[in-house]
């Protein structure tokens, strides 16, 4: 990796960065957390979520709006201008949470609902708890910290900043609620006036990330026939579908490994799991299924196309069968969100990794390998060069239990979050506190 770009701040911006610095507020930014984890605000149904931050943004004198999708959910978009002759920047997270919070998400999210899983805030110290109150609800309140310590700090910037949290971040899709996930709020955004210069996405790991990758969803169809518990083995004309499916899966599981490292590259590491298995009635245990489903997600290198990971997975399904004559398999791509890239000379990549190296104290080193979907590949796919930072995730120490593995996402540090805070606002300063014709 090529050493980060020097370019000095002036005297006045270094006075703006320290005063900006002074206001940011720990304490209002766990409260604000603590009060938008307590809204419930699974995909697809935002709008509680969105319109109480619409109005905690308008209080705090960043003129917002709420920007609705359909009766029950939609987005926030709000802009403090500038002086006219500098860049847009926009700062971006999703307000949705990946769970439903209730009794649906057992046992397949784990086997009770956990403190980080339940759709209501808890505090203990200087922890918030509460189903996504790390993931997507920390990057809410850190980005709206960051500009609320801007307004107060009474610094003028030449260019404007927008900020905005959208519905629809996680990677999933929703069909009782019009087909939510997979970017859909952020591209709502995006195509009715939202047009920053650059954007910074707030999401979990500290590095500073110049792209992302999409992912890829398919479904394998195992044929057999229709059995019955009481007929012997070797019968003619009856197939199990479930027995062949789990050789299938043995062998897919193989694949997935060696397709991530064929596909590794840049920073980005596109792993794959198998994440769904149906097959039969549970009701009806007497009478083994005609078929078995198998669900997994891989993910795409951004110089890589959907079209062509298809491709790889259709030669993997075509050796199969030659191998396996005697098992019917059908299968199909049901999902894909192509990977995003910013070339990472670009300004915003070299101002968050000075930005970075200013907080941390250090030069900036090669990243971890990244294979979290986010919607900054959209951002980027539609042409705004965009920087991902973080904080480091998850949280380690919990004096409270949480579920093991990823959970509800719902365990936050808030002291975590304020060297990130830091780095964004150096960005923003370096950023919009120069003409456009310099940055752009």
């Amino acid at each position: 990796m090529k050493p980060t770009t020097p370019m000095p701040i002036s005297a006045e911006m270094e006075r703006a960065y320290e005063a900006c610095c002074k206001c940011l507020d720990a304490a209002r930014l766990k409260t604000l957390l603590r009060d938008l984890t307590d809204i419930h605000s699974p995909t697809g149904a935002t709008r509680a979520a969105s319109e109480f931050m619409v109005e905690h943004l308008n209080q705090m004198g960043l003129p917002s709006k709420y920007m609705g999708m359909n009766d029950i959910s939609g987005n926030v978009l709000g802009e403090l201008k500038g002086g006219g002759a500098g860049a847009t920047l926009l700062l971006y997270a999703p307000i949705d949470t990946h769970l439903e919070g209730d009794d649906s998400d057992l046992p397949w999210a784990g086997p009770r609902q956990e403190i980080d899983m339940r759709p209501e805030a808890k505090i203990v110290d200087d922890w918030v708890y509460g189903l996504g109150s790390s993931n997507p609800k920390a990057m809410v309140a850190t980005l709206t910290e960051v500009a609320n310590a801007v307004i107060d700090s009474g610094i003028e910037l030449k260019g404007n900043l927008n900020i905005a949290f959208a519905d629809g971040g996680m990677p999933v899709n929703v069909p009782s609620r019009d087909n939510a996930g997979m970017s859909n709020g952020i591209e709502h955004l995006l195509n009715r006036g939202l047009a920053p210069d650059f954007c910074i996405i707030m999401k979990p790991w500290i590095w500073v990330y110049h792209e992302e990758p999409g992912m890829g969803w398919f479904k394998i169809t195992v044929h057999g026939t229709l059995g019955y518990a009481g007929v012997p083995r070797g019968t003619p004309g009856f197939r199990s579908s479930i027995v062949p499916a789990a050789e299938l899966i043995s062998a897919l599981e193989s694949w997935l490994q060696e397709y991530t490292d064929r596909n590794t590259s840049g920073v980005v590491r596109p792993d794959g799991w198998i994440s769904a298995l149906r097959s039969g009635w549970p009701d009806r245990p007497a009478f083994p299924s005609a078929a078995t489903q198998i669900f997994f997600d891989v993910r795409i290198n951004p110089r890589t196309s959907p079209a062509e990971v298809k491709a790889q997975f259709g030669e993997f399904m075509k050796g199969f069968c030659l191998e396996n004559p005697d098992i019917e398999i059908d299968w199909e791509m049901y999902g894909s969100v192509p990977g995003g890239t910013t070339d990472p000379d670009n300004w915003i990549i070299q101002s968050a990794r000075r930005g970075w190296e200013r907080v941390e104290e250090k030069e900036y080193s090669d990243p971890d390998l990244l294979g979290g979907q986010t919607d900054g590949a959209a951002i980027r796919r539609l042409g705004i060069p965009t920087a991902r930072l973080g904080w480091p995730w998850p949280a380690e120490n919990s004096p409270e239990r949480v579920a093991e593995g990823l959970g509800g996402m719902g365990a936050t540090y808030v002291p975590d979050l304020m060297p990130c805070a830091r780095k964004i606002l150096y960005a923003l300063i370096d950023t919009l506190m120069r003409d456009r014709h310099e940055v752009v």
